[in-house]
C-alpha cells in the first residue's frame, strides 16, 4: 500500500511542508515517485522518518543525517561509519541528559525554595530556613545551582 504525501505527514504526525523539505534536502532518496512525480511513501518509509526525526531529536544536522542516509544507501561497506554515528549520536543525547538532569535538579530547589517562601509569607524567611533546615536532597540540588552560576 501506498500513501501521498498529506496522508503520510497525518500518519506520522508532521506536515506535508515537512515532508517535502526533507525531500528537497536529499534525506527521502528512498521514497517512490509515480509517472506524475507524485511521492508514494511505502510503509517501509515510516521507519526511515522516524528515524530521522530520532536524528533530528539528538540535535544531529540535517546534511549530517543526509550524510547517513548517504552512507545507508550505499550499503553494507559503510557500516562501521554508521555504527561510529550512533555512538556519538548516544554520547551526545547522554550529555543532553545530563545538562537535563541538572536543569530538573535546579528547577526542582527553586520550587522547594518558593513553596517555602509561600508558606513563610516572605523571601527572607525561606533564607533563613535554609540555614537551619535544608534537606540534604534540596542542599545537592543548590549546589547544582551555584556550581552553575560560577562556571
Amino acid at each position: 500500500m501506498t500513501y501521498t504525501i498529506g496522508k503520510a505527514a497525518q500518519m506520522i504526525n508532521l506536515n506535508a511542508p515537512t515532508l517535502r523539505f526533507y525531500d528537497k534536502e536529499g534525506l527521502l532518496p528512498f521514497v517512490e515517485r509515480s509517472e506524475g512525480g507524485i511521492r508514494l511513501f511505502k510503509e517501509t518509509d515510516f521507519e526511515w522518518l522516524r528515524l530521522i526525526e530520532c536524528l533530528k531529536a539528538t540535535g544531529m544536522p540535517i546534511k549530517d543525517i543526509k550524510t547517513f542516509i548517504g552512507w545507508c544507501m550505499e550499503g553494507d561497506a559503510t557500516l562501521e561509519k554508521r555504527r561510529e554515528m550512533f555512538c556519538e549520536r548516544k554520547a551526545a543525547v547522554e550529555q543532553q541528559m545530563k545538562e537535563m538532569q541538572d536543569t530538573l535538579d535546579i528547577v526542582t530547589y527553586k520550587c522547594w525554595f518558593y513553596e517555602n517562601a509561600v508558606r513563610l509569607g516572605s523571601n527572607e524567611k525561606a533564607k533563613e530556613l535554609l540555614e537551619t533546615a535544608m534537606p540534604a536532597e534540596m542542599q545537592a540540588r543548590k549546589e547544582k545551582l551555584t556550581a552553575w552560576c560560577c562556571r
